[in-house]
């Protein structure tokens, strides 16, 4: 990593590999860091340790890091300070991260740079523990070509790039828009070679895929003896695209596709890992309730996987335990899991850790191994969120009252945004004590805005009061009974007169905080650039402040919205009386405009984004999905289409559509904004005739509208490019909103 991240300083380190008694996922990983005469030396006893104890030293002696969407500070260390020994342990063995779905919501078109960037970025928060599952499509279609099936057959069965995650679980099959070419299949498995090889070198164990027992729908024609079953539809999607087969366990066929997809993998990858990720029953209930035949299946899968390779652990999300309670009951749960009579043979993820923790219902997972696991955010949703007491003390008291409790970790559905809460949750893995809230804020923002090439000398006051503000504000909620997760701005949502506002659960509306409390922290950060000018060049102070602006500009529709609602509303208006209803006409007509003008404004500030990441804007995520066709333009649609689908309608009819919203440029101004036009338009309508709106009408026209965008939406394919400056738009958004937001 050294001569990728510090080529400068190649000759300065000095890393020194102990690893006396050391066993991944039993040991707790610890280094040291010295320094003399120049070199720096850093002494662990694993990879991973070593690459922790080095960001330990830049972040804390040299003020640079490494982030998500602003890329890496490292290359701006020229002098190395001189430091006082630097000692880190981590408090549980493994750290670990991805949820299965942040492969489609996230890296789904990711390049190998990007994945360079994303190992190094886990490395030195020392996590190693990634899930790795780019590319397991070849193998299945090996494994099914092996037993008959045609490659047409297995084709249909595939599901698009951006969905793939949900196909891998059995909630889909088949993908609409177009067939998930071979191309497709083989550049991916190409990539894996490459994020597991990596993986190692940095000292990494991947967690690599296994064979789940979903099957194509010809399989039962191949095999008309097999034992399947049709599992549950999903989300309200037809049977074309859900109701997968699936293979039971107990079908000796199970075991021999089982063993031939991990052999297969062993050969491809080598001996790398002997995790093994394996999900049957995300959000799909078994056939069966009895006890004994839920035991019998859990250990009928487990020795499928010891047959294929004797060291196999099975990890599993432990989502069903949550999302499916009804069926999960305690019993259900422990025989389920007393099918793998060897307790260290299987490792579990308590997924929602820090709002829905399951291991204490189920008794630390009835002795076998667990991580506690934040999970934060639902497909890539971009409010400004967090629980940082949930995440610091939770943890460090399940660690005292746990036995089993082996690592911690990160499950978020979509990588986006609100770093800090990342950061935090894998920081807290290297101490014994919930971390010091204040200090922790305090010194992420000294690390964050030391930009050597930006600015000298002390920040300013105003960058740490504008991050204790959001401490005790966005990033402290406490009351999970109106918000669990990272919040969506009400404005993504398909408009509708009611049941916008108040939404809880996982995809919630609520604004947890005074939204005044965030409109004084964004003044306070803006008005840091007085004293320091040069912070308008410092790529995180950018960043930091188009996604606060974006949040204040965001929360500020909901009363436009409440108002323009009430105006409108028929039923209180005298539509007898000419200057009544004049007055109201006029009223909702400046409401709609500030609205639409609102989600404008919004979009073109997003597009001074600064960031090289394919999810951070509508045109770099399609222009990234085109790049893997390879000029070939039939295929170069499908993945645009896949890609804005995703976003949008998630479905070929909307089953789930919003699910994924983001606040991209390019989204909110080219499909939220019309959207909301559509429909404050009919209202305005309705107003000027006296008529009610027809809701039934108007429903259907919106999903009638939503539908005919996918492919106009799709054939954006470069980056939007700002006209002017940061700093212009910023004084542009005070001088035209600071009355309305109560500046």
């Amino acid at each position: 990593m050294r001569w990728r991240r510090l080529p400068n300083h190649v000759d300065n380190f000095s890393f020194e590999l102990v690893t006396e008694n050391h066993t991944p996922g039993v040991t707790n990983d610890h280094y040291v860091v010295s320094c003399d005469k120049g070199t720096v030396t850093i002494q662990g006893n694993s990879l991973i340790a070593l690459a922790s104890g080095l960001r330990r030293y830049l972040a804390d002696r040299s003020h640079v890091d490494f982030y998500w969407f602003i890329g890496s500070q490292l290359e701006q260390v020229e002098a190395l300070p001189s430091c006082t020994a630097i000692n880190g342990s981590s408090v549980v063995p493994w750290r670990y991260h991805f949820n299965t779905v942040t492969f489609s919501y996230t890296t789904a078109f990711w390049t190998w740079e990007d994945w360079e960037d994303e190992l190094d970025w886990l490395a030195l928060r020392g996590v190693n523990l990634p899930l790795a599952w780019v590319g397991m499509e070849k193998l299945l279609v090996e494994v099914f070509h092996e037993v008959g099936l045609s490659q047409p057959e297995i084709l249909d069965f595939l599901s698009g790039p951006a969905f793939q995650a949900w196909n891998r679980f059995g909630n889909i099959q088949g993908s609409w828009g177009g067939q998930l070419p071979m191309s497709w299949i083989d550049k991916q498995f190409d990539l894996q070679q490459k994020i597991v090889k990596r993986m190692v070198e940095l000292g990494m164990t991947p967690v690599l895929p296994a064979f789940t027992g979903f099957v194509p729908r010809a399989f039962s024609e191949v095999f008309p003896d097999a034992s399947v079953v049709n599992i549950s539809q999903w989300n309200g999607f037809s049977s074309q695209y859900t109701n997968d087969t699936f293979l039971e366990p107990t079908d000796p066929l199970f075991a021999q596709l089982q063993k031939s997809f991990i052999v297969k993998q062993q050969t491809y990858y080598g001996n790398i890992s002997s995790i093994y990720t394996l999900d049957q029953f995300n959000e799909n209930d078994p056939i069966s309730g009895d006890l004994d035949a839920l035991r019998q299946l859990s250990s009928t899968v487990w020795q499928s996987l010891k047959d294929a390779d004797p060291n196999a652990i099975w990890m599993l999300q432990g989502w069903l335990f949550f999302s499916n309670a009804e069926f999960w009951t305690d019993e259900r749960v422990e025989a389920f899991l007393g099918g793998v009579t060897r307790h260290t043979d299987m490792l579990i993820l308590d997924l929602f850790s820090e709002t829905q923790p399951q291991w204490q219902r189920l008794d630390s997972y009835y002795g076998k191994p667990w991580i506690w696991c934040q999970l934060h955010d639902y497909g890539g949703n971009q409010g400004l969120y967090g629980q940082v007491m949930n995440i610091t003390v939770n943890p460090i008291e399940a660690l005292a009252n746990s036995s089993s409790l082996v690592g911690f970790g990160l499950t978020m559905e979509g990588q986006e945004g609100n770093e800090i809460m990342y950061d935090l949750m894998l920081d807290q893995a290297w101490s014994a004590s919930p971390i010091d809230l204040e200090a922790y804020f305090h010194d992420w923002a000294t690390i964050r805005y030391s930009d050597s090439n930006t600015t000298s000398g002390p920040l300013p006051a105003q960058i740490y009061e504008t991050w204790e503000i959001l401490l005790r504000t966005v990033y402290n909620n406490t009351n999970l009974t109106s918000a669990q997760a990272v919040t969506k701005s009400i404005f993504e949502l398909a408009p509708n007169a009611t049941g916008l506002f108040n939404r809880t659960g996982h995809h919630p509306t609520t604004i947890t905080y005074d939204p005044s409390t965030l409109v004084e922290a964004w003044q306070t950060f803006i008005s840091a650039s007085n004293s320091t000018p040069a912070l308008w060049s410092n790529k995180a102070y950018q960043f930091d402040l188009i996604d606060i602006s974006r949040q204040v500009l965001a929360n500020k529709f909901n009363p436009l919205y409440s108002a323009f609602i009430a105006q409108t509303n028929l039923t209180n208006l005298d539509t007898t009386n000419k200057s009544t209803r004049n007055a109201s006409i006029a009223a909702a007509t400046q409401t709609q405009s500030q609205m639409l003008s609102l989600l404008t404004t919004i979009d073109t500030l997003v597009q001074f984004t600064p960031s090289k990441s394919p999810e951070s804007s509508l045109p770099a995520w399609i222009s990234t999905a085109r790049s893997w066709a390879d000029g070939n333009a039939t295929i170069s649609d499908f993945y645009a289409y896949n890609a804005i689908n995703q976003v949008t309608l998630w479905g070929p009819m909307g089953e789930i559509s919003d699910y994924a919203s983001r606040q991209w440029a390019g989204l909110v101004g080219g499909y939220y904004l019309p959207r909301w036009q559509i429909f404050t338009d009919a209202y305005l309508d309705a107003l000027k005739t006296g008529h009610a709106v027809n809701q039934t009408q108007l429903h259907a026209g919106l999903l009638s509208w939503e539908e005919q965008q996918q492919e106009p939406l799709a054939s954006v394919g470069t980056s939007l490019q700002p006209s002017d400056g940061l700093q212009n738009k910023i004084n542009l958004i005070e001088s035209e909103w600071c009355e309305v937001l109560g500046c």
